[in-house]
């Protein structure tokens, strides 16, 4: 999957996800959002997330990142000469944006995912979205994720569920790839 996805030139792709949150009443609560991005590698990013609680709006040229926040109302600017890989390690390390998806578009997503993994494990096939897929389960010393990758010539990421064992309730972060172009 990892070289697969790394090998791509453009991909667009749109997606779910699921946030969830402990509340100080041990109350689990998710929090939903759908959303759409474009990649050409190795510099320019467009990704769009609407959710309950947001409307972001993300452009990457290779020098400069732009994020519209429309349901704040907020507008930020940042210079970031270099790759989208680069740009979500900056983004990681200086302004603690998390990006849990992001691993899976990286050009180096295996080394990325399996650092610090200290059990793996195939659990067999499974189906996403009517899709045949590989399921997989790894462990780290803070969190536990699975991911299921299409099977056959086209091995792409279908979802990624993290959960968080350093938090009491142990939320999780789901993502769930809907669509898939390459060659875009």
């Amino acid at each position: 999957m990892a070289d697969y996805v790394g090998s791509q030139k453009t991909i667009e792709l749109t997606y779910d996800s699921d946030l969830e949150i402990i509340t100080p009443q041990l109350e689990k609560i998710q929090f939903a959002s759908s959303g759409e991005i474009l990649l050409a590698r190795p510099d320019k990013l467009r990704a769009h997330r609407v959710g309950g609680f947001s409307d972001v709006d993300l452009v990457f040229d290779g020098k400069t990142v732009s994020i519209l926040g429309r349901n704040v109302n907020g507008y930020a600017q940042i210079e970031s000469p270099g790759t989208v890989d680069q740009l979500v390690a900056a983004l990681r390390s200086g302004l603690g944006v998390a990006l849990p998806g992001a691993d899976l578009l990286l050009t180096n997503a295996y080394e990325t995912l399996v650092a610090g993994v200290l059990e793996a494990k195939w659990l067999g096939p499974g189906v996403i979205d009517g899709r045949q897929c590989e399921h997989l389960a790894f462990r780290n010393f803070d969190t536990d994720w699975q991911l299921w990758v299409e099977t056959g010539d086209r091995p792409i990421p279908r979802k990624m569920v993290i959960t968080s064992k350093t938090v009491n309730g142990a939320p999780q972060y789901t993502l769930r790839v809907k669509s898939w172009k390459s060659d875009v």
